[in-house]
């Protein structure tokens, strides 16, 4: 007799997962917020944030709807979405709207800022009120269009009895525009445009670079997807066939694969013989042979005959589709991430709130009246804008971005330097990465013939030595042979006729290894070796990163016989043989255990473990999918672009920290002069933003470090 179940089971039982993108999350404080919110609520199991993804899964009792957890999340303050509303469209959108509204607001600082100069030189009542006149036309419309990202985040979080770092930045903006467009009508001598404008121009700045640089981030998983076949042709039970699309096929159906063909699902080998680039799976670069029985899987190439494969799964089940799976996983550990810029989101709306009253309170109570003492706590809010705490991270982030792409090493991401700076291991895959990943052959004993023969066999495959062959003998300048009949069998080589002189290219017999193929002219059998070199710097790679504290180690998809050689070589230890969940796997135990590694790796297979690792790196011949996947991208036959990047990564961090240190010792000395009356909304202004000009000048030194 079976027990009853369980009231843990029955619960577990009753539990969905829903996804949501949310826009308007920011910063920690937003993280905090949602994850507390949703907590509270009745019925919800767990909430979990990824930032840099902008999507929160929620894992709740099926009585709650999808529409009451969006209002839930609309009353802690954000507005939500389903996340399979194409959320990178979203972020596509928000985007561009930034960088409109940016756009605008950079026009109307300019405008406005030659206005106030005149302004400032001294001139006549009239002049003076036309300028106030022609900058309130001016930075109206400029505010009102390029305000909206904080006036609406700041109205949501209001209109829930919440508060949020956009709130203060509104109030600031909007008094001193208000009090601005006071002064103008009644012929005031001062007017605070320029500053209101330039306050926004800066926000924006920081907003759009980091917009842009999380939808860099975001694109990996799709172009995973993209890798496997788009339709697969079918055979039908009555013997004809027919086209269907990827998503629409099934376990049991009867897939007719040709040469060249990308598998749409993974299935078993029912006919034929042929051999599969699985490189985008493995990363081995040498085919693999397959027959009857045996299995493949989505996203694998055909590179021999036509072979029958009964599907095993399809769609979102197949392996690629797992390995997709696995990247948003491990993206979704990121989500505790906090930038050092976001520390401070907590506590910095309330101050500022708590101080702009007080100041305001304490002036009305001394008698300065209800101007003077607005004037002051606009001071106080503008004054103490989070501007220069606001650049302090992504400015010299940006500085050194460009020194590094010019030493050859593109950053995708801002917040990859601060992971890079953290790192205390580095993780090389082998072939690709340490190696060039393009089989050079050794052809010392063929003759000028011999060569053109192999030249006219090896063009027409797209097997990997034919091709590193073919590509080496062209560049020598040898013309192919008239060799006719040429075919391709799967796992076995090229066979040709030479006019009654049969030739080949082949798999060699003995102990040559996967690295070899023989040439066969008549009787005559020469084998050809290939060697696939390391990059010229590797050991001087892997010494920089010890002197910077960094234990390095081979994890390879390749057999342990084809990795153990460069092991001894490069002096480390390795892993061999592993599949990308064990890749993944063997990498979440290391971060288990405290330690921060860096991914280097460029085969898709590689994927999941960039997108998981503390940080990650690719070579420009690495998989779409790995470039995507990675934080970085070196673009060189060198590997040295790696080390720099650590330490280049670890410098850009004491800049950072003095760029804070800078930030709150400017805001020690600002805020007492704002509060004791001694600082206009317009001085506020400007002192703000030389406060940004002091960060952005220290972080400009990064420019001379990367050399």
């Amino acid at each position: 007799m079976n027990a009853p179940p369980r009231h843990e089971d029955l619960l577990v039982q009753q539990l969905a997962d829903s996804r949501f993108t949310v826009p308007g999350m920011r910063c920690a404080g937003c993280i905090a917020k949602i994850e507390r919110g949703l907590g509270e609520l009745e019925g919800v199991e767990t909430a979990r944030v990824n930032l840099s993804a902008k999507k929160v899964t929620i894992r709740h009792q099926h009585n709650l709807s999808e529409a009451d957890l969006v209002e839930a999340i609309a009353r802690i303050g954000f507005e939500a979405q389903l996340a399979s509303d194409n959320p990178l469209a979203q972020d596509d959108l928000e985007a561009k709207s930034l960088f409109r509204a940016l756009a605008v607001a950079g026009f109307g600082m300019m405008n406005v800022m030659l206005l106030s100069v005149s302004i400032w030189s001294g001139a006549g009542s009239v002049t003076r009120e036309l300028f106030h006149w022609l900058s309130a036309l001016i930075a109206l419309p400029v505010i009102a269009y390029s305000g909206r990202p904080f006036f609406s985040s700041a109205a949501m979080a209001l209109k829930n009895a919440r508060t949020n770092m956009d709130v203060p930045i509104s109030i600031g903006v909007l008094l001193a525009t208000g009090l601005s467009l006071y002064e103008t009508l009644t012929g005031g001598a001062h007017a605070y445009f320029d500053g209101a404008v330039m306050l926004l121009f800066f926000l924006l700045a920081g907003r759009a670079l980091d917009s842009a640089m999380r939808n860099k981030a975001r694109a990996g998983i799709g172009a995973l997807l993209s890798k496997m076949g788009r339709s697969a042709t079918v055979l039908q039970e009555n013997g004809s066939s027919t086209s269907i699309a990827a998503e629409n096929l099934e376990p049991g159906m009867l897939m007719l694969v040709a040469p060249g063909e990308a598998l749409a699902a993974d299935g078993v080998v029912e006919k034929g013989l042929t051999s599969f680039d699985n490189s985008m799976l493995t990363g081995e670069s040498q085919p693999v042979p397959a027959g009857v029985g045996d299995l493949a899987h989505a996203g694998a190439i055909n590179l021999g005959g036509a072979v029958r494969i009964r599907i095993t799964a399809a769609a979102s089940q197949t392996v690629l589709a797992e390995i997709a799976r696995l990247m948003d996983e491990a993206g979704q550990s990121r989500s505790s991430y906090v930038r050092i810029a976001d520390r401070a989101a907590r506590i910095y709306a309330p101050a500022v709130h708590s101080l702009a009253l007080l100041a305001f309170a304490g002036w009305m109570v001394a008698g300065a009246g209800w101007y003077q003492s607005l004037v002051i706590a606009i001071a106080v809010l503008i004054i103490t804008c989070p501007c220069a705490m606001g650049l302090a991270v992504p400015a010299a982030q940006v500085v050194a971005s460009g020194a590094l792409a010019k030493s050859g090493l593109l950053v995708k991401d801002g917040s990859a330097l601060e992971r890079l700076a953290e790192v205390d291991m580095a993780l090389f895959d082998k072939t690709g990465t340490l190696t060039l990943g393009e089989p050079v052959p050794r052809i010392g004993e063929l003759s000028p013939e011999e060569a053109a023969i192999a030249l006219a066999l090896a063009q027409t495959s797209r097997h990997p030595l034919s091709k590193g062959l073919a590509r080496f003998l062209a560049a020598k300048g040898i013309a192919p042979a008239p060799v006719a009949d040429i075919s391709e069998r799967g796992g076995i080589g090229l066979s040709g006729r030479l006019g009654p002189v049969p030739v080949a290219l082949e798999r060699p017999s003995g102990e040559y290894g996967a690295l070899a193929t023989s040439l066969r002219v008549g009787e005559k059998t020469t084998v050809i070796t290939f060697a696939d070199p390391l990059r010229s710097d590797c050991a001087e790679v892997i010494a920089r990163l010890k002197a910077e504290g960094l234990d390095s180690r081979i994890v390879s998809g390749d057999r342990a016989a084809s990795v153990a050689p460069v092991a001894r070589i490069l002096g480390t230890d390795f892993e061999a043989a592993l599949l990308p969940e064990e890749k993944l796997s063997l990498l979440n135990r290391w971060k288990a255990s405290g330690r921060r590694p860096l991914m280097i790796g460029d085969g898709i297979n590689d994927s999941p473990a960039l997108a998981a690792a503390h940080a990650s790196i690719a070579p420009a011949s690495a998989s779409d999918i790995s470039q995507q996947a990675a934080d970085a991208v070196f673009l060189s036959n060198e590997l040295m672009p790696v080390a720099l990047a650590v330490t280049m990564a670890r410098r850009t961090m004491r800049v950072i920290r003095q760029n804070f240190g800078f930030a709150v010792v400017y805001n020690i000395l600002a805020i007492p002069l704002a509060l004791a009356g001694l600082v206009t909304p317009l001085i506020a202004a400007v002192a703000m933003s030389l406060s940004s000009l002091v960060v952005v000048g220290n972080s400009l030194r990064l420019a001379r470090i990367a050399r």
